[in-house]
Protein backbone atom coordinates (compact mmCIF):
# COMPACT_ATOMS: atom_id res chain seq x y z
CA UNK A 1 0.00 0.00 0.00
CA UNK A 2 1.59 3.42 -1.21
CA UNK A 3 2.07 5.86 1.81
CA UNK A 4 -0.46 7.88 2.80
CA UNK A 5 0.29 11.81 1.69
CA UNK A 6 -1.81 14.50 3.13
CA UNK A 7 -3.32 17.73 0.68
CA UNK A 8 -0.73 20.09 2.10
CA UNK A 9 2.22 17.94 1.46
CA UNK A 10 0.80 17.56 -2.11
CA UNK A 11 -0.08 21.22 -2.81
CA UNK A 12 4.01 21.78 -1.63
CA UNK A 13 4.53 18.63 -4.28
CA UNK A 14 2.61 20.72 -7.01
CA UNK A 15 4.05 22.63 -9.86
CA UNK A 16 1.79 25.47 -11.54
CA UNK A 17 1.97 26.16 -14.90
CA UNK A 18 -0.06 29.46 -16.03
CA UNK A 19 -0.87 29.07 -19.77
CA UNK A 20 -0.22 32.46 -20.88
CA UNK A 21 -2.14 32.03 -24.19
CA UNK A 22 -1.38 33.28 -27.87
CA UNK A 23 -1.92 36.78 -29.79
CA UNK A 24 -5.29 37.64 -27.78
CA UNK A 25 -7.04 38.54 -30.78
CA UNK A 26 -10.54 38.47 -29.34
CA UNK A 27 -9.22 41.02 -26.28
CA UNK A 28 -7.29 43.68 -28.82
CA UNK A 29 -6.84 46.41 -28.64
CA UNK A 30 -5.46 45.78 -24.89
CA UNK A 31 -3.36 43.33 -25.85
CA UNK A 32 -1.53 45.24 -28.10
CA UNK A 33 0.93 46.15 -26.32
CA UNK A 34 0.94 43.55 -23.79
CA UNK A 35 0.25 39.93 -23.31
CA UNK A 36 -3.13 38.74 -22.31
CA UNK A 37 -1.86 37.77 -18.58
CA UNK A 38 -0.93 41.37 -18.37
CA UNK A 39 -3.93 43.01 -19.28
CA UNK A 40 -5.40 45.16 -15.98
CA UNK A 41 -8.13 44.12 -13.91
CA UNK A 42 -10.39 45.34 -11.20
CA UNK A 43 -7.88 49.14 -11.38
CA UNK A 44 -4.93 48.01 -9.33
CA UNK A 45 -4.50 44.47 -10.17
CA UNK A 46 -3.09 42.02 -13.78
CA UNK A 47 -5.20 38.89 -15.05
CA UNK A 48 -2.42 37.07 -14.12
CA UNK A 49 -2.68 37.68 -10.23
CA UNK A 50 -5.38 35.78 -10.08
CA UNK A 51 -4.28 32.09 -11.07
CA UNK A 52 -1.24 33.17 -9.06
CA UNK A 53 -2.69 34.42 -6.08
CA UNK A 54 -4.97 31.23 -5.80
CA UNK A 55 -2.04 29.15 -5.61
CA UNK A 56 -0.34 31.11 -2.82
CA UNK A 57 -3.46 31.00 -0.96
CA UNK A 58 -3.75 27.48 -1.55
CA UNK A 59 0.37 26.83 -0.51
CA UNK A 60 1.26 26.31 -3.97
CA UNK A 61 4.68 28.15 -4.66
CA UNK A 62 6.31 26.90 -7.12
CA UNK A 63 4.88 28.54 -10.45
CA UNK A 64 6.01 29.22 -14.50
CA UNK A 65 3.89 31.09 -16.85
CA UNK A 66 4.20 30.74 -20.45
CA UNK A 67 3.84 33.22 -22.56
CA UNK A 68 5.09 34.03 -26.40
CA UNK A 69 3.35 37.36 -27.16
CA UNK A 70 4.25 41.07 -25.62
CA UNK A 71 5.59 39.35 -22.69
CA UNK A 72 8.17 42.33 -21.70
CA UNK A 73 5.18 43.97 -19.39
CA UNK A 74 4.26 40.76 -17.87
CA UNK A 75 8.06 39.76 -17.01
CA UNK A 76 8.33 43.37 -15.22
CA UNK A 77 4.75 42.69 -13.26
CA UNK A 78 6.57 39.55 -12.26
CA UNK A 79 9.34 40.17 -11.40
CA UNK A 80 7.87 43.00 -9.36
CA UNK A 81 5.74 41.68 -7.83
CA UNK A 82 6.29 38.14 -6.77
CA UNK A 83 9.73 37.92 -4.66
CA UNK A 84 10.34 34.94 -1.96
CA UNK A 85 13.03 34.29 0.74
CA UNK A 86 16.26 33.96 -1.42
CA UNK A 87 17.05 30.68 0.38
CA UNK A 88 13.78 28.97 -0.20
CA UNK A 89 12.48 26.60 -3.09
CA UNK A 90 9.52 29.28 -3.93
CA UNK A 91 9.11 31.16 -7.69
CA UNK A 92 6.94 32.49 -10.21
CA UNK A 93 9.06 32.36 -13.52
CA UNK A 94 8.55 33.44 -16.52
CA UNK A 95 8.55 31.28 -19.73
CA UNK A 96 8.44 32.45 -23.06
CA UNK A 97 8.46 30.73 -26.56
CA UNK A 98 12.41 29.74 -27.76
CA UNK A 99 13.93 28.20 -30.17
CA UNK A 100 15.96 24.92 -28.74
CA UNK A 101 17.50 21.88 -29.88
CA UNK A 102 14.12 20.09 -29.99
CA UNK A 103 12.14 22.92 -31.50
CA UNK A 104 12.10 26.09 -32.90
CA UNK A 105 8.41 27.29 -33.36
CA UNK A 106 5.64 29.07 -31.70
CA UNK A 107 3.55 27.40 -29.29
CA UNK A 108 0.97 25.90 -31.23
CA UNK A 109 -1.47 25.35 -28.75
CA UNK A 110 -1.64 24.63 -24.94
CA UNK A 111 -0.66 21.38 -24.72
CA UNK A 112 2.16 21.82 -27.19
CA UNK A 113 3.68 25.02 -24.83
CA UNK A 114 3.40 22.52 -22.01
CA UNK A 115 5.69 20.02 -23.89
CA UNK A 116 8.34 22.45 -25.45
CA UNK A 117 9.00 23.35 -21.66
CA UNK A 118 8.88 20.07 -20.42
CA UNK A 119 12.50 19.38 -19.47
CA UNK A 120 12.48 22.31 -17.83
CA UNK A 121 9.28 20.93 -15.46
CA UNK A 122 10.59 17.90 -14.89
CA UNK A 123 13.75 19.12 -13.45
CA UNK A 124 12.60 18.93 -10.03
CA UNK A 125 10.91 15.80 -8.58
CA UNK A 126 7.20 17.49 -8.51
CA UNK A 127 4.59 14.85 -7.94
CA UNK A 128 1.85 17.02 -9.81
CA UNK A 129 1.47 19.49 -11.92
CA UNK A 130 -1.66 22.02 -12.34
CA UNK A 131 -2.40 23.21 -15.62
CA UNK A 132 -4.21 27.06 -14.98
CA UNK A 133 -5.38 29.68 -17.86
CA UNK A 134 -4.32 33.08 -17.68
CA UNK A 135 -6.96 35.12 -18.73
CA UNK A 136 -10.27 33.76 -15.78
CA UNK A 137 -11.78 35.54 -13.07
CA UNK A 138 -12.25 33.44 -10.00
CA UNK A 139 -11.06 32.21 -6.64
CA UNK A 140 -10.83 28.41 -6.19
CA UNK A 141 -9.26 26.19 -3.26
CA UNK A 142 -7.16 24.26 -5.14
CA UNK A 143 -6.67 22.09 -1.64
CA UNK A 144 -9.83 21.07 -2.34
CA UNK A 145 -9.10 19.88 -5.78
CA UNK A 146 -6.03 17.97 -4.41
CA UNK A 147 -7.96 16.27 -1.48
CA UNK A 148 -10.28 15.02 -3.84
CA UNK A 149 -7.62 14.04 -6.28
CA UNK A 150 -5.86 12.33 -3.70
CA UNK A 151 -9.21 10.41 -2.48
CA UNK A 152 -10.35 9.21 -5.91
CA UNK A 153 -6.58 8.07 -6.56
CA UNK A 154 -6.93 10.08 -9.69
CA UNK A 155 -4.21 10.25 -12.73
CA UNK A 156 -6.18 13.72 -14.21
CA UNK A 157 -8.68 15.47 -12.18
CA UNK A 158 -10.02 18.26 -14.31
CA UNK A 159 -12.11 21.04 -13.08
CA UNK A 160 -15.82 22.03 -14.11
CA UNK A 161 -18.69 24.51 -13.52
CA UNK A 162 -22.33 23.37 -13.47
CA UNK A 163 -23.56 25.75 -16.15
CA UNK A 164 -26.80 26.41 -17.87
CA UNK A 165 -27.87 24.92 -21.85
CA UNK A 166 -27.00 28.21 -23.42
CA UNK A 167 -23.55 28.40 -22.42
CA UNK A 168 -22.77 24.71 -22.51
CA UNK A 169 -22.52 25.00 -26.09
CA UNK A 170 -19.41 26.63 -26.04
CA UNK A 171 -17.68 24.54 -23.37
CA UNK A 172 -16.27 21.44 -23.38
CA UNK A 173 -18.41 19.48 -21.34
CA UNK A 174 -17.75 16.13 -19.41
CA UNK A 175 -20.63 12.83 -18.69
CA UNK A 176 -19.71 11.83 -15.39
CA UNK A 177 -20.77 8.59 -13.32
CA UNK A 178 -22.22 8.96 -9.65
CA UNK A 179 -18.99 9.28 -8.46
CA UNK A 180 -17.94 11.78 -10.50
CA UNK A 181 -15.25 9.57 -12.75
CA UNK A 182 -15.39 11.00 -16.46
CA UNK A 183 -16.80 8.66 -18.75
CA UNK A 184 -17.02 10.89 -21.78
CA UNK A 185 -15.34 14.65 -23.03
CA UNK A 186 -17.25 16.67 -25.55
CA UNK A 187 -15.81 19.83 -27.05
CA UNK A 188 -18.26 22.88 -28.02
CA UNK A 189 -21.87 21.18 -28.75
CA UNK A 190 -23.02 23.78 -30.15
CA UNK A 191 -26.32 23.75 -31.24
CA UNK A 192 -26.31 20.22 -31.36
CA UNK A 193 -29.21 19.50 -29.04
CA UNK A 194 -29.38 16.07 -29.24
CA UNK A 195 -25.70 15.77 -27.79
CA UNK A 196 -26.59 18.28 -25.12
CA UNK A 197 -29.63 16.03 -23.97
CA UNK A 198 -26.73 13.41 -23.83
CA UNK A 199 -24.52 15.24 -21.45
CA UNK A 200 -27.10 16.41 -18.61
CA UNK A 201 -26.29 15.88 -15.09
CA UNK A 202 -28.11 12.95 -13.48
CA UNK A 203 -30.45 14.17 -11.12
CA UNK A 204 -28.52 12.57 -8.44
CA UNK A 205 -25.53 14.69 -9.12
CA UNK A 206 -27.63 18.30 -8.93
CA UNK A 207 -29.25 16.86 -5.90
CA UNK A 208 -25.71 16.93 -4.34
CA UNK A 209 -25.10 20.60 -5.26
CA UNK A 210 -28.62 21.54 -4.44
CA UNK A 211 -30.23 22.02 -7.83
CA UNK A 212 -33.42 21.28 -8.52
CA UNK A 213 -33.98 17.85 -10.45
CA UNK A 214 -36.16 19.92 -13.21
CA UNK A 215 -33.23 22.47 -13.66
CA UNK A 216 -30.37 21.61 -16.42
CA UNK A 217 -26.96 21.55 -15.80
CA UNK A 218 -23.98 20.85 -17.73
CA UNK A 219 -20.48 20.16 -16.21
CA UNK A 220 -18.27 22.79 -17.94
CA UNK A 221 -14.23 22.12 -18.40
CA UNK A 222 -12.77 25.54 -16.69
CA UNK A 223 -9.39 24.51 -18.19
CA UNK A 224 -7.60 23.52 -14.97
CA UNK A 225 -6.40 19.84 -15.16
CA UNK A 226 -4.37 17.98 -12.48
CA UNK A 227 -2.25 16.12 -13.74
CA UNK A 228 0.24 12.95 -11.88
CA UNK A 229 3.61 13.06 -13.04
CA UNK A 230 3.82 9.92 -15.22
CA UNK A 231 0.33 10.66 -16.63
CA UNK A 232 1.89 14.26 -18.02
CA UNK A 233 4.31 12.70 -19.35
CA UNK A 234 2.59 9.98 -21.12
CA UNK A 235 -0.12 12.35 -22.33
CA UNK A 236 2.63 14.74 -23.90
CA UNK A 237 4.33 11.50 -25.46
CA UNK A 238 2.89 12.57 -28.66
CA UNK A 239 2.43 15.87 -31.16
CA UNK A 240 -0.93 16.61 -30.03
CA UNK A 241 -1.49 20.63 -29.83
CA UNK A 242 -3.83 20.80 -27.18
CA UNK A 243 -4.87 19.86 -24.02
CA UNK A 244 -8.81 20.44 -24.61
CA UNK A 245 -9.29 19.25 -27.81
CA UNK A 246 -6.96 16.52 -28.05
CA UNK A 247 -5.20 15.41 -25.07
CA UNK A 248 -7.93 15.13 -22.59
CA UNK A 249 -10.56 13.16 -24.72
CA UNK A 250 -7.39 10.74 -25.32
CA UNK A 251 -6.37 11.11 -21.81
CA UNK A 252 -10.22 9.88 -20.65
CA UNK A 253 -10.41 6.73 -22.46
CA UNK A 254 -6.62 5.01 -20.64
CA UNK A 255 -6.40 6.39 -17.56
CA UNK A 256 -8.38 7.49 -14.40
CA UNK A 257 -9.78 10.97 -14.64
CA UNK A 258 -12.18 12.74 -12.37
CA UNK A 259 -14.09 16.11 -12.42
CA UNK A 260 -13.79 18.73 -9.31
CA UNK A 261 -16.67 20.52 -9.30
CA UNK A 262 -16.98 23.77 -8.25
CA UNK A 263 -19.43 26.06 -7.73
CA UNK A 264 -17.70 29.56 -7.29
CA UNK A 265 -18.01 32.53 -9.28
CA UNK A 266 -15.98 31.82 -12.76
CA UNK A 267 -15.48 34.11 -15.00
CA UNK A 268 -13.75 33.51 -18.53
CA UNK A 269 -12.14 36.84 -19.49
CA UNK A 270 -11.85 36.33 -23.42
CA UNK A 271 -13.27 39.12 -24.70
CA UNK A 272 -13.92 42.76 -24.78
CA UNK A 273 -17.46 41.91 -23.45
CA UNK A 274 -16.46 39.64 -20.87
CA UNK A 275 -13.65 41.75 -19.86
CA UNK A 276 -16.14 44.82 -19.49
CA UNK A 277 -18.60 43.08 -17.84
CA UNK A 278 -16.36 41.84 -15.32
CA UNK A 279 -14.89 44.79 -14.31
CA UNK A 280 -18.36 46.92 -13.76
CA UNK A 281 -19.44 43.91 -12.05
CA UNK A 282 -17.22 44.43 -9.52
CA UNK A 283 -18.92 47.67 -8.77
CA UNK A 284 -21.98 46.90 -7.09
CA UNK A 285 -22.75 47.03 -3.42
CA UNK A 286 -22.29 42.97 -3.22
CA UNK A 287 -20.57 41.86 -6.06
CA UNK A 288 -20.23 38.13 -7.41
CA UNK A 289 -16.99 38.49 -6.80
CA UNK A 290 -15.15 39.80 -3.65
CA UNK A 291 -11.55 41.46 -3.93
CA UNK A 292 -12.17 41.86 -0.30
CA UNK A 293 -11.54 38.90 1.14
CA UNK A 294 -8.91 38.77 3.92
CA UNK A 295 -8.23 35.17 4.03
CA UNK A 296 -8.12 35.12 0.27
CA UNK A 297 -6.30 37.96 -0.65
CA UNK A 298 -5.09 38.76 -4.14
CA UNK A 299 -2.00 39.67 -4.83
CA UNK A 300 0.21 42.37 -6.62
CA UNK A 301 3.11 44.67 -6.95
CA UNK A 302 3.37 47.31 -4.51
CA UNK A 303 3.32 50.41 -6.18
CA UNK A 304 3.72 52.94 -2.64
CA UNK A 305 1.27 55.62 -4.33
CA UNK A 306 -0.40 57.95 -2.25
CA UNK A 307 -4.52 57.69 -1.02
CA UNK A 308 -6.63 59.67 -3.81
CA UNK A 309 -7.68 62.42 -3.35
CA UNK A 310 -11.27 63.94 -4.13
CA UNK A 311 -12.80 67.13 -4.47
CA UNK A 312 -16.25 67.70 -4.13
CA UNK A 313 -17.00 64.99 -6.92
CA UNK A 314 -20.36 62.79 -6.53
CA UNK A 315 -19.30 59.09 -6.88
CA UNK A 316 -21.98 56.32 -7.27
CA UNK A 317 -21.33 52.22 -7.35
CA UNK A 318 -17.74 53.01 -8.40
CA UNK A 319 -13.91 51.46 -7.19
CA UNK A 320 -11.17 53.89 -6.96
CA UNK A 321 -7.75 52.80 -6.86
CA UNK A 322 -4.56 54.85 -5.40
CA UNK A 323 -3.01 57.58 -6.17
CA UNK A 324 -6.19 59.16 -7.89
CA UNK A 325 -6.60 62.99 -8.01
CA UNK A 326 -10.67 63.64 -8.97
CA UNK A 327 -12.40 67.22 -8.89
CA UNK A 328 -15.71 68.16 -9.36
CA UNK A 329 -16.53 65.28 -11.34
CA UNK A 330 -19.48 62.86 -11.67
CA UNK A 331 -18.56 58.90 -11.94
CA UNK A 332 -21.05 56.20 -11.96
CA UNK A 333 -20.54 52.38 -12.30
CA UNK A 334 -17.30 52.91 -13.39
CA UNK A 335 -13.94 51.57 -12.02
CA UNK A 336 -10.91 53.92 -11.66
CA UNK A 337 -7.78 52.84 -12.26
CA UNK A 338 -4.55 53.49 -10.43
CA UNK A 339 -3.28 57.56 -10.76
CA UNK A 340 -6.10 58.29 -12.70
CA UNK A 341 -6.80 62.43 -12.93
CA UNK A 342 -10.07 63.56 -13.59
CA UNK A 343 -10.77 67.15 -13.52
CA UNK A 344 -13.86 69.44 -13.19
CA UNK A 345 -17.20 68.70 -14.95
CA UNK A 346 -15.88 65.48 -16.29
CA UNK A 347 -19.47 62.75 -16.30
CA UNK A 348 -17.77 59.33 -16.52
CA UNK A 349 -20.44 56.52 -16.79
CA UNK A 350 -20.37 52.70 -17.37
CA UNK A 351 -16.78 52.59 -17.56
CA UNK A 352 -13.48 51.29 -17.00
CA UNK A 353 -10.66 53.83 -17.03
CA UNK A 354 -7.55 51.82 -16.39
CA UNK A 355 -5.15 54.97 -15.12
CA UNK A 356 -1.72 55.68 -15.82
CA UNK A 357 1.84 54.42 -15.08
CA UNK A 358 3.07 57.44 -14.50
CA UNK A 359 1.66 61.60 -13.53
CA UNK A 360 3.63 62.95 -16.25
CA UNK A 361 4.74 61.71 -19.66
CA UNK A 362 7.84 62.74 -20.91
CA UNK A 363 8.77 64.16 -24.60
CA UNK A 364 11.71 66.31 -25.93
CA UNK A 365 11.03 69.04 -27.73
CA UNK A 366 13.58 69.94 -31.25
CA UNK A 367 15.74 71.85 -29.21
CA UNK A 368 16.37 69.02 -26.91
CA UNK A 369 14.70 70.34 -23.69
CA UNK A 370 12.44 67.85 -21.87
CA UNK A 371 8.30 68.43 -21.85
CA UNK A 372 6.39 67.02 -19.25
CA UNK A 373 2.74 66.65 -20.70
CA UNK A 374 0.43 65.58 -17.66
CA UNK A 375 -1.75 62.27 -18.06
CA UNK A 376 -5.20 63.03 -17.51
CA UNK A 377 -9.29 62.75 -18.26
CA UNK A 378 -9.45 66.55 -19.22
CA UNK A 379 -12.76 69.19 -17.82
CA UNK A 380 -15.85 68.43 -19.18
CA UNK A 381 -15.63 65.37 -21.04
CA UNK A 382 -18.02 63.04 -20.86
CA UNK A 383 -17.51 58.99 -21.25
CA UNK A 384 -20.00 56.22 -21.54
CA UNK A 385 -19.61 52.66 -22.18
CA UNK A 386 -15.81 52.57 -22.79
CA UNK A 387 -12.62 51.47 -21.67
CA UNK A 388 -9.89 53.62 -21.35
CA UNK A 389 -6.40 51.96 -21.52
CA UNK A 390 -3.28 53.09 -19.84
CA UNK A 391 -1.64 56.50 -20.42
CA UNK A 392 -4.17 58.03 -22.49
CA UNK A 393 -4.50 62.07 -22.74
CA UNK A 394 -8.26 62.61 -22.85
CA UNK A 395 -8.56 66.55 -23.75
CA UNK A 396 -11.11 69.21 -22.53
CA UNK A 397 -14.75 68.80 -23.53
CA UNK A 398 -13.82 65.33 -25.55
CA UNK A 399 -17.08 63.13 -26.03
CA UNK A 400 -16.27 59.23 -25.86
CA UNK A 401 -19.59 57.53 -26.31
CA UNK A 402 -20.43 54.27 -28.85
CA UNK A 403 -23.62 55.16 -29.51
CA UNK A 404 -25.88 51.92 -31.22
CA UNK A 405 -22.71 51.61 -33.61
CA UNK A 406 -21.48 48.50 -35.46
CA UNK A 407 -17.75 47.39 -34.64
CA UNK A 408 -15.43 49.48 -36.30
CA UNK A 409 -11.55 51.08 -36.00
CA UNK A 410 -10.48 54.49 -36.19
CA UNK A 411 -7.52 56.20 -35.28
CA UNK A 412 -8.83 57.01 -31.84
CA UNK A 413 -10.95 54.00 -30.63
CA UNK A 414 -11.94 50.49 -31.27
CA UNK A 415 -15.66 49.67 -31.22
CA UNK A 416 -16.35 45.69 -29.75
CA UNK A 417 -19.66 44.42 -28.72
CA UNK A 418 -21.16 47.79 -28.22
CA UNK A 419 -18.07 49.04 -26.01
CA UNK A 420 -15.77 51.75 -27.06
CA UNK A 421 -11.80 51.52 -26.56
CA UNK A 422 -9.34 53.68 -26.60
CA UNK A 423 -6.04 51.93 -26.60
CA UNK A 424 -2.98 52.09 -24.53
CA UNK A 425 -1.20 55.92 -25.11
CA UNK A 426 -3.83 57.27 -27.24
CA UNK A 427 -4.17 61.42 -27.47
CA UNK A 428 -7.48 63.09 -27.78
CA UNK A 429 -7.60 66.79 -28.58
CA UNK A 430 -10.17 68.80 -26.97
CA UNK A 431 -12.96 68.69 -28.20
CA UNK A 432 -13.41 65.42 -30.39
CA UNK A 433 -16.14 63.51 -30.43
CA UNK A 434 -15.03 59.90 -30.88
Amino acid sequence: MPPVITTSEASRNTLAIIMGGGRGSRLHPLTHKRSKPAVPLAGKYRLVDIPISNCLNSEIRQMYVLTQYNSESLNRHVTGAYKFDHFGHNFVHILAAQQTPTGDGWYQGTADAVRQNLDYFLERSFKYFLILSGDQLYRMDFKAMIREHLINDAELTIATTPVRRDPARAFGLMDTDDEFKITRFVEKPGTNDKLLDELKMPPALLKKFGVPEKEERFQASMGIYLFNRQTMIDALDNEMEDFGKHIIPQTIENKRVFSHVFQGYWEDIGTIRSFYEANLELTKVVPSYNFFDSHNPIFTRARFLPASKINNAHIQEALISDGCIISNATIQRSLIGVRSVIETGCYITDSVIMGSDYYNEQSVDDKGKTIEIPIRIGSNSRINRAIIDKNAQIGNNVVIDPGNREDMDNKYCCIRDGVIVVPKGTVIPDGTIV
